[in-house]
């Protein structure tokens, strides 16, 4: 009997080595085809920790949604302060975006963001100990604070890391960190805040500082190049050469080329223009007199406000409209995070391939056209009382709403010079982190005016789908403007220096 129980331990012993022998297999394979796809070890490390920065930072806004009932019933606050919670963070990080985007175009890139994620850490430990709403609105304005150096640093980083031809489909698989970080902070947090969201928050501090190391030892890109070279297929591309990386051929985009090539005129005013020299006013003015530019900032804030709106009060409107428990509604804000990853993983790599075909406008019409569908499905979502039913509508609106961003954010280093990419991130993270402060803010004191509850957040929904829609009229009129500010920022790029 005990040379069985004896052989049956073995037995059981090997049949778990066997699964764990297994389990590594499928992994080291998962990994490499990961890599493949990414183009090699060093463009798939630089990717995945600038994925892991967006992903922190739409972990904590989604985590604060998640949390809101713990908050209100612990701190004795209401919809109204919930959304000040999210809404004062982000307007001084939008104070605070412009002077990230001088350091972004000034000093070592990856330092800075590196001690930005440091403090993020300290300033969630922080948020976890509080003992009442005034402290921890003060913590949420340091955490506020050292975010808004993220959009400037990784849209400088991505354009000097990355040849301009696949800029879409990089910004979308580091969009799929943000997806991934958001539905962490709903559904995994979000579980851990329903026991204690002291403990949700001070979860998300934990990864900050192991992530700030990998940050701090990525190689910072040579200003005005391209460190790596292009990548096609599934074949490993290594580093472009350091000899070069900064002349005007790697400064200048495939949507630049392609204006060349057809002859479009660029804007005299600004062709003339030496931004390498520009002090923070002027570079910020020349900034908001590309009208792309201007128009792209404006479409993106309509659909970051409704955004903001659903991470910090969707998880109370499924578990009231549909009459769910908070873990089959975070649950299901997970599959509408796969339809958003979805959308993530078309639009940018859809936008690339237009441009690639000759289509110069294909970034921007990938993005209008995404735009109008949305709100048309939200619709029916919003009118049914049925998780099913809604379900679908909800996840392909997912999907149409983030496939915007890859292209846009790509087209956006299209139509600027080089020596302008931080400053100019950081003048549109005004306007985005304006938007996400007043969201929650206005969704909150609105669905309170309307009765509060589960009617006055569906009634809230539905009037803020206006704002929202107008993000595509923007987008189409960009059409018209595209061509001559990609002309534009080509001619003042070609005689610019690098920096």
């Amino acid at each position: 009997m005990g040379a069985g129980g004896a052989t049956g331990g073995r037995s059981h012993h090997a049949r778990w080595t066997a699964l764990g022998r297994h389990g590594r297999r499928l992994a080291a394979s998962a990994t490499g085809r990961l890599v493949g796809a990414l183009g090699g070890v060093d463009r798939t490390r630089v990717i995945v920790v600038l994925a892991a920065v967006g992903a922190l930072a739409s972990a904590d806004a989604a985590t604060v949604g998640a949390s809101a009932s713990q908050l209100r019933d612990s701190l004795r606050i209401d919809n109204t302060d919930i959304g000040l919670l999210v809404s004062l963070s982000s307007l001084v990080g939008a104070a605070a975006a412009v002077p990230f985007g001088m350091l972004a175009d000034r000093v070592r890139r990856t330092t800075v963001l590196a001690s930005s994620v440091i403090v993020w850490g300290l300033a969630m430990l922080w948020s976890a100990v509080v003992s009442s709403f005034g402290q921890l609105l003060l913590a949420r304005l340091a955490l506020g604070i050292v975010m808004a150096s993220g959009g400037p640093v990784v849209a400088s980083l991505v354009g000097d890391y990355f040849p301009a031809g696949e800029r879409g489909r990089i910004y979308s698989a580091i969009g799929i960190g943000e997806l991934a970080g958001a539905g962490i902070g709903f559904a995994v947090t979000g579980d851990i805040a329903a026991l204690s969201w002291r403990v949700a928050f001070a979860t998300l501090a934990v990864p900050a500082f192991v992530l700030a190391w990998f940050v701090l030892h990525l190689p910072e890109p040579a200003r005005g190049g391209t460190r790596f070279a292009p990548h096609h297929g599934d074949s490993a591309v290594g580093a472009a050469p350091a000899d070069g990386a900064g002349d005007a051929g790697a400064r200048e985009t495939d949507a630049q080329r392609l204006v060349t090539e057809l002859h479009v005129p660029p804007d005299p005013r600004l062709a003339a223009a030496d931004p390498a020299h520009m002090g923070a006013v002027a570079a910020t003015r020349y900034i908001l007199r590309v009208r792309t530019n201007i128009l792209l900032i404006v479409s993106g804030a309509c659909s970051y406000y409704f955004l903001a709106g659903i991470q910090t009060f969707g998880v109370e409107f499924v578990k009231g409209r549909y009459h769910v428990s908070q873990a089959v509604a975070n649950l299901l804000l997970i599959v509408i995070g796969g339809g958003a990853a979805g959308g993530v993983l078309l639009g940018g790599p859809l936008g690339d391939h237009l441009l690639r075909r000759g289509r110069l406008h294909g970034r921007v019409l990938v993005a209008a056209v995404a735009a109008a569908v949305t709100p048309l499905l939200f619709v029916p979502a919003l009118a049914t009382g049925s998780v099913l039913t809604a379900l679908p509508y909800v996840a392909a609106a997912a999907a149409c709403l983030s496939a915007q961003n890859p292209p846009i954010d790509a087209a956006r280093l299209d139509i600027m010079p080089s020596v302008l990419w931080g400053r100019a991130e950081g003048v549109r993270t005004i306007a985005r982190a304006g938007a996400q402060a007043m969201a929650p803010l206005l969704f909150g004191a609105v669905s309170d005016l309307l009765g509060g509850g589960t009617t006055g957040l569906l009634w809230t929904f539905a009037i803020m789908l206006l704002p929202f829609g107008a993000s595509a009229y923007f987008l189409f009129r960009a059409l018209r403007t595209y061509p001559v500010d990609v002309a534009t920022a080509a001619a003042v790029s070609r005689r610019t220096p690098a920096a």
